[in-house]
């Protein structure tokens, strides 16, 4: 009963309109309440503007920065400029511009969602929110990328693949040479790794690699737009399915589109994150609209095309099926016919994506690449270093760290097996929202494997941020992810050799910081509530 309440659920599992949701294409009304909200008024337009010119000045000021503090290549094109180039002469300050920019986007997202809390009398609208998320995007957008290296990887994988070489068996410091432009910008510990990558990405990047050839600046620019687009389809299906699930849809995209890992992990440090996110959720929301078989077929292989570039996105295909079972009654024999029905296509889609690739099932070998990183970010690896490698040393048994590391990822992919198969049950049986168990059990997913970026929290973001408008998990994951977003640095790398630039930079955007606080002291929505003001409900 508990996770039907947070989940927006009513006696039965059920949402108290969501008989009627299944048995039309027609969307409901976007609040669960008795009355829609109402639009802001005029001192919430001001606030709502302000908000607006306060984000879209840091997202000026990170871009800036991003020229002397961005992941730049290695032969930065605008270096020798005397204008345009002068942020990469002085690191330092640059660096203090992209940290100033980054807090100024933070605390502009928070102020934004005082205004789209659920359970407000009036929350701004979809068009209000939409405006804002490109207002903020745009300068990061055509500023150089920030946050990571991954892009030049990107493009070097698929100058592999395009080369005619297997991706899946060489590196591009074989295929390519070391000399080669696109490879110099490759971190070294990805240079002799085989692509970690879905076929269907490398094929897509292939394309790519064909237009741009060694150009890394154009290579860039060329997936900047395809993560944009992919964006878009996100945008385009979170509101959408909030609607179904009885959330906002301003409350769901401010949550899941306008939040700052979004825009620093997707807008600027491209991830193809974005490609998963935007075809996974349109796939869902498409094979809800449309019925029949061939509708529930189209709308399944979308979403075997976003496991095809980032495999989380094969769990979706489960959740979806849950959705299919319940429409068609909810019994057992509905679930299995679902489960044959998707399990056909999941088989003779990818079969066509292996086959159309020419490089056969080595895909399946490459899941265990990224986990060359040992990172302490993971919960399982940072338990299976202590355990085997500092518990060992302690009690004089020696380093035991890669066998403990061994153990650890195997519990750590049972745990994501068990979460999932559990909420698959919980979800038929009606006592969640498919949609909310899709986005726990990829944070499950992320959260268990044997490693960790904070971009992977993308994975999880939108299904909940859509399903859900319980105020105990918005607060968490709103703190969660304005945490997250000051978690990576500007240069997406460590600063070596010069990390006695770090705390001058730091200081200095912090200052600039409280001034730039104080000139809107009193004129921005507040963060915390007032002595006597009660926040709204949850739900």
């Amino acid at each position: 009963m508990a996770a039907g309440a947070a989940t927006g659920t009513g006696e039965h599992g059920e949402h108290p309109r969501e008989r009627k949701r299944l048995g039309t294409t027609t969307e409901l009304p976007p609040e669960s309440g008795d009355e829609a909200p109402a639009p802001l008024d005029e001192r919430e337009r001001r606030q709502l503007a302000l908000t607006r010119r306060f984000g879209t000045t840091g997202a000026l000021i990170l871009a800036v920065g991003a020229i002397g503090a961005g992941a730049a290549p290695v032969d930065n094109p605008v270096s020798g400029m005397r204008l345009i180039g002068l942020p990469a002469r002085m690191p330092t300050v640059a660096m203090a511009c992209s940290w100033l920019g980054v807090l100024m986007i933070v605390v502009a997202w928070l102020w934004l969602g005082k205004l789209a809390t659920p359970g407000r009398s009036r929350v701004l609208s979809r068009t209000q929110l939409g405006r804002t998320i490109v207002m903020w995007g745009l300068p990061l957008a055509v500023a150089p990328p920030l946050f990571s290296r991954d892009m030049y990887a990107y493009l070097a994988q698929s100058a592999v693949a395009a080369s005619g070489a297997d991706p899946y068996q060489v590196g591009p410091d074989t295929a390519l040479g070391v000399d080669n432009p696109l490879t110099a910008n490759v971190p070294n510990i990805w240079r002799d790794t085989p692509a970690p990558y879905g076929p269907l990405f490398l094929m897509l990047g292939r394309v790519v690699a064909v237009l741009v050839g060694n150009n890394v600046v154009f290579g860039v620019l060329l997936w900047r737009i395809v993560m944009l687009a992919a964006l878009a389809l996100a945008i385009w299906a979170i509101p959408h399915l909030a609607a179904r699930c009885g959330v906002h849809p301003s409350c769901a995209l401010w949550l899941g589109a306008a939040n700052p890992i979004v825009l620093f992990h997707v807008v600027s440090g491209m991830h193809n994150e974005a490609l998963l996110m935007g075809l996974m959720l349109a796939g869902i929301e498409l094979g809800l609209r449309m019925r029949g078989n061939l509708g529930t077929v189209a709308a399944a292989v979308v979403i075997v095309i976003a496991g095809a570039i980032k495999p989380p996105a094969f769990i979706a295909l489960g959740f979806f099926g849950i959705y299919l079972a319940r429409r068609r009654g909810g019994r057992i024999v509905d679930l299995l016919r679902v489960a044959l029905l998707l399990t056909v296509v999941f088989l003779a889609t990818m079969t066509v994506i292996t086959m159309t690739s020419t490089w056969g099932l080595g895909w399946l070998e490459t899941f265990d690449v990224p986990n060359r990183i040992k990172t302490w970010l993971a919960p399982m690896t940072a338990l299976g270093m202590f355990g085997g490698g500092g518990v060992g040393m302690l009690l004089g048994i020696g380093n035991h760290t890669d066998a403990m590391l061994s153990i650890t990822k195997v519990v750590g992919y049972g745990l994501s097996v068990a979460v999932c198969l559990w909420l698959l049950w919980r979800s038929f049986r009606g006592r969640m929202e498919p949609l909310t168990g899709l986005g726990i059990t990829l944070g499950a997913v992320a959260l268990f494997g044997p490693v960790l970026h904070p971009w992977y929290l993308l994975w999880a973001l939108p299904p909940l941020a859509a399903s859900t408008h319980d105020s105990r998990f918005r607060t968490a994951i709103t703190a969660v992810s304005a945490v997250v977003a000051l978690l990576v640095p500007p240069t997406g790398a460590a600063y070596v050799l010069r990390a006695y630039m770090i705390p001058f930079a730091v200081i200095a955007a912090l200052v600039a910081f409280a001034l730039v606080l104080l000139c809107v002291r009193g004129r921005v929505p507040r963060l915390l509530p007032t002595r006597g003001e009660r926040l709204p409900a949850g739900s």
